[in-house]
């Protein structure tokens, strides 16, 4: 289900977007206001290129880990793999450079929204460690929101929230 905005009465109205085809129009009537509009149905070629991939979430436990987006009204499943160092993550957005950029039309996650640093103690284990990166909304540990300072050590299955978007941490090897 696809959700779009009255131009009017701002308005949501939702429809099923896979009963038609890409580059189609479609004209609606607001059940508000009774505004009519038009719009163009389009995929995104990174959401398009991702869906036929098979998700295998296993397979970047190995080097450093990832995250796992949860699916939601804003987006499908992601699974992204993280890399030694700091990892920003954020709304992927065409001119903005982040490690980890997730595709979604959650306006409330910043471009930038919030770091995972990955590196290696003295004992040769993983370890995660999540800051916000100055995000307008915040981010959240098991919904404790975290400090604009806070530097929060992170465990395998840690439930994170950015905007209104979730994802899981997945430890390398676990």
């Amino acid at each position: 289900m696809k959700r779009i905005r009255c131009p009017k009465c701002e308005n949501y109205l939702t429809f099923d977007e896979t009963k038609y085809e890409e580059g189609q129009s479609l004209v609606f009537e607001c059940v508000h206001c009774g505004k009519q509009f038009a719009i163009r149905l389009v995929k995104s070629k990174m959401q398009a290129s991702r869906k036929r991939e098979k998700i295998d979430e296993l397979a970047f436990r190995e080097e450093w880990g990832s995250i796992t987006v949860i699916e939601n009204v804003f987006g499908f499943k992601q699974v992204l793999p993280l890399h030694e160092g700091d990892n920003v993550i954020g709304r992927h957005s065409v001119g903005t450079q982040v490690d980890v950029p997730i595709e979604t039309s959650d306006m409330s996650m910043d471009r930038r929204h919030c770091i995972i640093n990955v590196r290696c103690n003295k004992q040769g284990e993983r370890c995660y460690t999540l800051r916000d990166a100055l995000s307008l909304t915040g981010t959240f540990l098991n919904n404790e929101i975290l400090g604009d300072k806070d530097r929060v050590r992170l465990e395998d299955g840690a439930i994170v929230t950015i905007g209104a978007t979730t994802f899981i941490l997945r430890a390398a090897g676990r």
